[in-house]
């Protein structure tokens, strides 16, 4: 009997150092699936714009396509339909491709933060807690949905573009009421009151240097999440943790929306656990192998 066969994919930007293959070659191989998840890589494919990359996976016979910077709100006009949780957060993280090339968009970004959070840091740091975000893009529209499941009081958005920081106030005040979020007016004293901070934003990320956050304002008392896990110790993150601040960062965010993923794609929920050793490995060969090439 042969083994049922997969081809999925992720696209993106700077996306070469990703673990979501490793993830899923794990779970391929438990669930007896002879799949391989493909990276596509807008910074080496320059020539190629998102409507040619969704022609192409179609046509190559894809099942699905994950979905990540910069693309995650872009790609909404190219589908065919889109699941209510990712319309009302407004952005994608993943494609399921029919047999007839119908496409359907999810989001599993807010599920896989909001987890994350839960495992890591517990839901009562959230609830009822006043919480500052950084960044009001793709991953920030999902993050701060997922802040709002967790019973966040008040989120304090603060974007470089200010009128992506108002569409995603006005999105959340349309389903959790006005005093549920508003724009920052001062970042770092807003921080300072704060109980928790969320980098959402790519500031951080390995070809993306820097912190996004004032660090002279981060203490003790305060939890401190990123939604990056390349690295896991991101400036924000070590900065934190210097401070004495709870940390969670990106990597629990990436396994758990992998386990919604792969549900989608195959029916079939892979081990938790196995696919968070896988991840451990999977970092620490890339770490390595990023040494060595130094």
């Amino acid at each position: 009997m042969s083994k049922r066969r997969m081809l999925l994919g992720l696209i993106g930007a700077n996306i070469m150092g990703s673990l979501s293959p490793a993830l899923f070659a794990e779970a391929f191989a438990v669930s007896g699936i002879d799949g391989f998840y493909h990276l596509i890589d807008v910074d080496r494919r320059r020539e190629r714009r998102l409507p040619q990359l969704l022609d192409a996976i179609k046509a190559a016979g894809f099942a699905g396509t994950n979905i990540t910077y910069p693309f995650k709100q872009d790609i909404l006009p190219l589908l065919d339909t889109v699941d209510p949780e990712a319309a009302q957060i407004g952005a994608i993280n993943t494609v399921a491709i029919a047999a007839d090339g119908r496409t359907t968009g999810y989001n599993f970004d807010r599920r896989g933060w909001r987890r994350s959070f839960e495992e890591g840091l517990g839901r009562d740091s959230a609830q009822g807690a006043t919480v500052v975000q950084i960044g009001a893009g793709g991953a920030g529209h999902a993050v701060a949905f997922a802040l709002m499941d967790l019973g966040v009081a008040l989120l304090i958005i603060h974007d470089r573009d200010g009128s992506r920081a108002n569409a995603l106030c006005s999105d959340l005040a349309k389903h959790y009421g006005a005093s549920c979020c508003r724009i920052a007016r001062d970042v770092e004293r807003e921080i300072a009151a704060a109980d928790g901070i969320v980098n959402a934003t790519q500031v951080g990320m390995r070809g993306f240097p820097g912190n996004p956050v004032p660090v002279s304002a981060l203490k003790s008392t305060h939890w401190a999440a990123d939604v990056i896990y390349t690295p896991v110790d991101t400036e924000f993150i070590k900065a934190a943790s210097a401070k004495g601040a709870r940390i969670l960062s990106g990597d629990g965010m990436c396994v758990h929306q992998a386990v919604e993923a792969f549900r989608l794609f195959t029916g079939i929920t892979p081990d938790l656990a196995r696919l968070h050793s896988a991840f451990t490995v999977g970092y620490e060969a890339r770490e390595i192998a990023l040494r060595e090439a130094v």
